[in-house]
């Protein structure tokens, strides 16, 4: 097997585990474009898994918010905080309990579709529910309603 050598960071986060394919989406909703000091690694071998992806985004320290939007489609995978090229903080990405501003509704009819209020969202294991209308959607289903057009395009 070919080792693949990434330069490491001296200050910021680390994304470990991340589901193989998925980091281009991670940098869509960190809000990062290719101007930003990041490294990915896409579809690599792992011990725990058979593929992940990692991402190494220098000088940038996570938010809980930022986490918790990345833990709607990667839970299970690490969240290291870097500093002077060491890992000060390692924890887990959990499936957070609420999701706000994030999803859109796909009920036409709920009233997040024609007013300007934040979307809020409940979580579970198999799926998140609207706070206005109680339309559920399938955690599987999750990210054909992630409000894209929030960020900037790559």
């Amino acid at each position: 097997m070919k080792e693949i050598k990434v330069r490491p960071i001296e200050n910021g986060t680390v994304l470990d585990h991340l589901p193989a394919k998925s980091a281009l989406k991670v940098l869509k909703i960190l809000n990062l474009d290719f101007n930003s000091p990041v490294e990915i690694v896409i579809n690599t071998t792992s011990n725990s898994k058979k593929q992940k992806d990692i991402i190494f985004i220098e000088n940038k320290d996570l938010t809980l918010a930022e986490v918790n939007k990345i833990g709607l489609f990667a839970q299970g995978s690490t969240w290291n905080t870097i500093k002077d090229q060491k890992v000060i903080k390692k924890e887990k990405i959990y499936l957070p309990k609420r999701a706000e501003n994030i999803i859109s509704c796909p009920n036409s009819k709920c009233i997040t579709n024609f007013e300007k209020i934040d979307t809020k969202f409940n979580v579970s294991q198999e799926n998140v529910t609207c706070n206005y209308c109680n339309k559920a959607i399938s955690t599987k289903e999750l990210s054909k309603h992630f409000k894209w057009k929030l960020y900037k395009p790559f």
